[in-house]
């Protein structure tokens, strides 16, 4: 039988790990197991553990629930008592003969465990043929997780996607809005889109997990986009004033004199929006670029150039 996932392992975490030190990791390793970057075999299947673990993880909730109950902590209901759970699946370890044992974390037989929990009250339901439903009441459906791939333009502006769930139940599709300025691992409620409930349970949420696909032009950090930003020699030695595309539009970019490569100018305000507060920046980094051939009057203009400056860039601090 396959062992449960360790979550904490997945992300190579420790179990104290704080939550910046989750979302760190999840960064990490999505950046680094993304299908559209790495083509190995296994990377999409673990691209997913990885998205599943951090779904759990960065929710402090279900975090809390996984760290009390382990593989079994979205079937096990919400009244459970962690010690008492881990007191009857001691139990029931011990009192288990070879393959029969059931332990935590194991083939657990949850309407046993229930009935030593609560007296018989799971079995009395099986008695009845009620199922689950009888012995408990309204039981809520599952929360869910979904993937959901964006355009650093889409993630900016927002979108509607048509999204295809599997569950229990069977696929279904859902029309979701993303509101602008999700950011990449950022979690997105949906709430009753998740699997049914029984008799009379109200429905779980979905929770859609926001990747933003890799871009060639746009390098995104939390809500900061770096783009690059081509200069001729004449631009950054004179300045000069360019336009540069961006997520959000054309946006005009002074560059002050005797700009060299290396150097970001920020533009505030023109990173990802925030529906909370102040919206991330842009960053251009600047690259001097040089033409690859040159003209004969560039030609003499540049050796003017070299025998009248005394500039010496390998003597610069």
């Amino acid at each position: 039988m396959a062992q449960p996932r360790d979550f904490y392992a997945i992300l190579g975490v420790p179990k104290t790990a704080t939550q910046k030190d989750i979302q760190r990791a999840y960064r990490t390793l999505a950046r680094k197991l993304h299908p559209d970057v790495n083509k190995t075999p296994d990377a999409e299947e673990r691209f997913k553990d990885v998205s599943e673990a951090y779904s759990v993880l960065s929710d402090p909730e279900q975090r809390k629930r996984y760290d009390a109950f382990g593989a079994d902590f979205r079937r096990v209901p919400e009244d459970v008592d962690p010690a008492t759970w881990a007191r009857a699946s001691a139990g029931r370890a011990r009192t288990g003969a070879g393959a029969g044992a059931r332990g935590f974390g194991g083939d657990v037989d949850f309407e046993d465990i229930f009935g030593d929990l609560f007296g018989g009250r799971a079995g009395g339901a099986r008695a009845r043929g009620g199922g689950w439903g009888g012995g408990w009441g309204p039981m809520p459906g599952a929360d869910q997780d979904a993937q959901i791939e964006l355009s650093v333009e889409e993630a900016y502006h927002g979108t509607r996607r048509s999204l295809t769930v599997s569950g229990p139940e069977g696929t279904r599709t859902v029309e979701v809005t993303i509101p602008p300025g999700v950011t990449d691992g950022q979690r997105i409620r949906l709430a009753g889109q998740g699997g049914r409930g029984s008799d009379g349970g109200q429905a779980g949420d979905l929770y859609l997990i926001v990747s933003i696909r890799p871009d060639s032009r746009y390098r995104v950090e939390g809500r900061d986009i770096h783009v690059r930003l081509p200069l001729a020699p004449w631009e950054a030695a004179l300045g000069t004033t360019v336009a540069l595309e961006t997520p959000g539009g054309e946006a005009k970019v002074k560059v002050p004199p005797g700009t060299s490569s290396g150097r970001r100018l920020r533009l505030r305000g023109r990173g990802l929006p925030n529906p909370r507060g102040p919206a991330g920046d842009l960053f251009a980094e600047v690259q001097i670029m040089v033409p690859s051939r040159l003209s004969d009057e560039e030609r003499r203009l540049f050796e003017r150039l070299a025998a009248v400056s005394d500039f010496d860039p390998r003597r610069q601090r």
